[in-house]
């Protein structure tokens, strides 16, 4: 006889962990499905500066967020849902990548956004083979080594300072001419480091293996060559929404609208449509989830 959970919390990023804490301080029988790690990408932040009230590292406040709703009984395991199947009124089953099952009342999908993947010539092959699209997890491979960095928003502008500590070099790859997107503090951090080059109004089309070594040659849409040891990837993220079925309803950029859900299920975090992709939206909309699916039941109880 399977166990049946008040709530399923899928994801273990800053919005399933707040859901999870108030759902279970509420006295609601709460199983976060946590993923592959802890943190979702908030586990990747080396220096933590923009949530207010935490210094530290995004691993270390998604550690201390789980103690928080583990405190008051929420269980996790780390698993992946595959399928959403079932209603509100006989239940939810979620099967996970361990081919293990859960029943819950309600759900909360909070499963975040994975890194856009880089869709050129080369950028399969070579990936974990010099190109990266986590700079904290891959980045002391490249200690004194020449990097690249494509993007132009806050991650990119992040991860470029994050490697500058580590690498020789670091080139900013961005077909924009300005940072338009990234906050002033960073860009101006970036122009201050003498190890950092912004290549603007520039993209790639191929990345191929250099001739007479073990790097990598970048090609660009004009056809300059760069030669480089690793090249990270931070051109956006995509909705972790593959798992639902298609007759529910996703916006433009695959996230999901809360006010288009099945009863019985709730939206949190950056799979939220219409909201900043930021930690603090995250929290908010995990708190809102998590009021909601505590009100939905005590409204069926």
């Amino acid at each position: 006889m399977l166990e049946i959970y008040d709530v399923i919390i899928l994801g273990s990023g800053p919005a399933g962990l707040t859901a999870a804490l108030y759902c279970a301080r509420a006295n609601k029988k709460t199983l976060i499905l946590g993923g592959d790690r802890l943190g979702g990408q908030t586990a990747g932040i080396a220096v933590l500066e923009n949530y207010p009230g935490w210094r530290g590292s995004g691993l270390e406040l998604s550690e201390f967020m789980l103690s928080q709703a583990t405190t008051f009984g929420a269980e996790i395991v780390y698993a992946s849902a595959k399928s959403v199947s079932g209603d509100a009124e006989s239940g939810f089953n979620v099967l996970c990548d361990d081919d293990n099952r859960y029943v819950g009342k309600t759900v909360i999908v909070a499963t975040g956004a994975s890194p856009r993947k880089l869709e050129i010539e080369g950028a399969r092959d070579f990936f974990g083979k010099g190109v990266s699209y986590c700079a904290t997890c891959d980045g002391f491979f490249y200690y004194d080594k020449d990097v690249i960095v494509m993007g132009g928003g806050n991650s990119a502008l992040n991860d470029a300072l994050y490697l500058a500590d580590i690498a020789k070099s670091v080139k900013i790859v961005y077909r924009k001419g300005a940072f338009t997107r990234a906050e002033a503090v960073l860009r101006n951090r970036v122009a201050e480091r003498e190890n950092i080059e912004c290549l603007f109004n520039t993209d790639l089309k191929k990345i191929s293996a250099a001739a007479d070594s073990e790097r990598l040659v970048a090609t660009t849409t004009d056809g300059t060559e760069i030669t480089v040891d690793g090249i990270f990837v931070a051109i956006g993220h995509e909705a972790n929404t593959d798992f639902l079925t298609e007759d529910i309803r996703r916006d433009n950029m695959g996230r999901l609208i809360p006010s288009e859900m099945p009863e019985g299920i709730f939206v949190a975090g950056d799979v939220h449509s219409e909201i900043k992709m930021q930690i603090a939206t995250a929290v908010g909309t995990g708190c809102s989830a998590g009021m909601d699916a505590i009100a939905y039941l005590n409204s069926k109880s």
